[in-house]
């Protein structure tokens, strides 16, 4: 298990290193095609397939192009089975903290996320 937990961290890694990029291409790596994204923190319930969501992280100034501080943090990785995974972590950018539930799958010996769901709240002192 040791083997896929490196695996997840490093998918981990690369969807942090997406998000403070604005880096489209790394984020349809981590992403599976068929992926959804969503929140109930807008009325009526935020719901994004991956080609609603990829433009939109397109269109957005990056973090790192603004000089924002990078803090994001894995607090929790549990396996369902050999191809089903769920992380709990924590992001912030735009003056705003993130807790991201992400579901994975497992397919081709790949892992990829299959669901982001969030919840956003306004940025204090850091995720931590």
């Amino acid at each position: 298990m040791t083997h896929a937990i490196q695996d997840l961290q490093e998918v981990i890694r690369d969807y942090f290193d997406a998000l403070y990029h604005c880096d489209t291409e790394l984020l349809q790596k981590v992403f599976h095609p068929n992926a959804v994204y969503a929140t109930a923190d807008e009325t009526p319930l935020l719901h994004r397939t991956m080609n609603e969501y990829v433009p939109v992280v397109a269109a957005r100034v990056s973090p790192a192009s603004r000089g924002e501080t990078r803090d994001d943090v894995i607090d929790d990785i549990q396996f369902a089975g050999d191809n089903t995974a769920f992380a709990r972590v924590r992001c912030s950018m735009a003056g705003k903290s993130y807790v991201d539930f992400l579901t994975f799958v497992r397919e081709d010996n790949r892992w990829r996320i299959m669901a982001k769901i969030f919840q956003m709240s306004a940025q204090t002192e850091g995720v931590a």
